[in-house]
């Protein structure tokens, strides 16, 4: 895992705030210890969750789409370190392990001009080698035994999370995921928009359920091809909150049912959420008290495998608001199966 860089006590201190009288989230989480076998360290570490960031945004950059999602992991863990440390909190449970470098690779995308077919082109082979890398810490951390709770980048990274966890299971998952597009596009070199599509064509995606679709978002092609796929169901934003001829409970529990009972994945794209600053925020979408209760409803199954945030893209004057989004997420996919 040469592109790991593992978060230390010089960078917890660096983001920690600590008041009198409080007990910080950040003073409880667990750390490795210097030049360790991380793998073996992992497995034998009294903890359920791993947190990772993936602070990239190539692949939404591959997708013609607008840059932002590579600052996220900064943002959440300023956040998330600094909340309490109390009865309804679980510090001790999560091990921070920290983040891909993938600096040298955004440095390339910086000179390329995507109005440009072959340049494009460059750009979709570098999403595939962030693939690679991706998908090899999942894996060591599924197979470790622990649940990864991804952070950043785009979800392009969807296929690394699919495929290193069912590697790691030896077997195909199923995803719900929380979006307001499909991000099964055609296999036209890997972006943001189709990392579904490829982990179902390799066989690691099993089901596949789309919760909150926005039925404008949809092109007629890919509505042909979803609809001939027993294995991909969807829901729409429209049916749950404008027509209301179906309800927010009653598509959880139709998620549950398509994708609970063999181990799955749960993918929240910031899209998604209303007024959230993303690569393409929406006026109309989901409350954020809504995608908290997605978030716990999921994470309290018991063949939930891990956790991905994806999308959001913090700005000088909306960093808070991003990070206690992405902090309250966190903590109830945590609390979930936590007493």
């Amino acid at each position: 895992m040469d592109k790991l860089v593992v978060f230390d006590n010089s960078d917890l201190l660096r983001f920690l705030s600590i008041r009198p009288y409080e007990s910080k989230f950040g003073e409880y989480v667990n750390l490795l210890p210097p030049d360790c076998n991380i793998y073996e360290h992992i497995k034998h570490l009294d903890v359920d969750y791993v947190l990772v960031g993936l602070p990239e945004d190539i692949g939404v950059f591959a997708n013609h789409g607008t840059r932002g999602a590579s600052s996220t992991w900064d943002t959440t863990l300023k956040s998330i370190l600094n909340v309490q440390k109390n009865d309804y909190t679980f510090p001790e449970r999560l091990l921070i392990l920290g983040y891909l470098n993938f600096e040298k690779e955004l440095e390339k995308i910086g000179l390329l001009d995507r109005s440009i077919d072959k340049e494009l082109a460059k750009s979709r082979k570098i999403v595939s080698k962030v693939d690679k890398h991706v998908s090899h810490l999942i894996y060591t951390i599924v197979k470790a035994g622990k649940k990864p709770i991804i952070i950043g980048g785009g979800q392009n990274n969807s296929y690394g999370n699919i495929k290193g966890t069912a590697l790691a299971l030896n077997a195909p998952i199923n995803v719900i995921n929380f979006d307001s597009q499909t991000n099964f596009r055609s296999e036209e070199g890997r972006h943001s928009g189709n990392g579904f599509t490829y982990a179902f064509t390799e066989g690691f995606l099993k089901n596949y359920y789309i919760f909150g679709l926005h039925e404008s978002y949809i092109t007629h092609t890919i509505l042909k091809t979803i609809k001939k796929l027993n294995h991909i169901k969807y829901s729409s934003y429209e049916n749950m909150e404008i027509k209301q001829s179906s309800s927010f409970k009653k598509e959880i529990q139709n998620g549950l049912t398509f994708i609970q009972d063999k181990p799955f994945g749960i993918e929240i794209d910031c899209n998604a959420i209303e007024n959230i600053s993303s690569n393409s925020m929406s006026s109309s979408g989901f409350s954020i008290k809504k995608a908290r209760q997605f978030t716990h409803v999921f994470g309290k199954q018991d063949h939930a495998q891990y956790l991905h945030i994806c999308e959001a893209s913090p700005t000088e004057s909306n960093a808070d608001q991003i990070g206690k989004l992405i902090t309250y997420l966190i903590t109830d996919f945590m609390q979930a199966n936590l007493k």
